[in-house]
């Protein structure tokens, strides 16, 4: 199937916060509540339409392991959009998200849009973060958030989506050389090379949902 551009993504996030979940959600429209760890990087894709074209997006999704540290290093390189993820049933995976951030600042080009997902909001019951810190944590690193659950399904649309309306809107405004595919952007058919796109005025407020 052609798409206009490709996206790539990564989901990064503390072992066990439910990334392969996200993807599978997203991919497949299906939970799997019992997954095993991701060993190294398990991949999927999905067609979305922004600002009616079709656009591609390649999801990677790493293990949270530090064992594997080094390998989803090298998944930085070239990723237009991270999914960075951790539960709001635990606390930990919340304050490692500073590690996981300056890993990505490190090793990511500076123009990877970054959404920061709060999982699990289901289990609001077992909450151990509020919503508003996570809020404050996005805002303070110039992040988009949003509460999800792979569970029930809700706002995972929304993330990847969001997400890829967000570099979309960069690619109109001449952020990236799309050219250069180690943006994690790669043009097909019906793409505009370069930023002269947006002719039709509409790609403007595809990211204003997410501020």
């Amino acid at each position: 199937m052609s798409y206009a551009y490709l996206f790539k993504y990564i989901i990064i996030g503390d072992t066990g916060v439910g990334k392969s979940c996200l993807l599978l959600q997203f991919t497949d429209k299906r939970f799997q509540p019992v997954h095993d760890l991701t060993i190294g990087v398990e991949f999927g894709a999905r067609m979305i339409t922004i600002d009616n074209k079709p656009i591609k997006l390649q999801i990677w999704d790493t293990a949270g392991q530090e064992s594997f540290r080094s390998i989803t290093r090298s998944y930085y390189r070239g990723a237009a959009g991270a999914l960075l993820v951790y539960d709001i049933t635990r606390r930990e995976t919340f304050n490692h998200l500073a590690s996981w951030l300056e890993d990505a600042r490190q090793h990511a080009n500076a123009n990877m849009t970054i959404m920061l997902i709060g999982n699990k909001c289901d289990l609001a019951h077992r909450r151990a973060v509020s919503t508003e810190e996570g809020e404050l944590f996005a805002k303070e690193h110039g992040l988009i958030f949003m509460e999800a659950s792979a569970k029930t399904a809700q706002n995972v649309e929304e993330a990847f989506i969001s997400t890829a309306s967000t570099i979309y809107k960069k690619i109109q405004e001449g952020v990236f050389d799309v050219s250069n595919e180690s943006y994690g952007i790669k043009v097909g058919y019906g793409g505009i090379p370069g930023p002269s796109g947006g002719r039709d005025g509409s790609s403007s407020q595809a990211g204003g949902c997410c501020s």
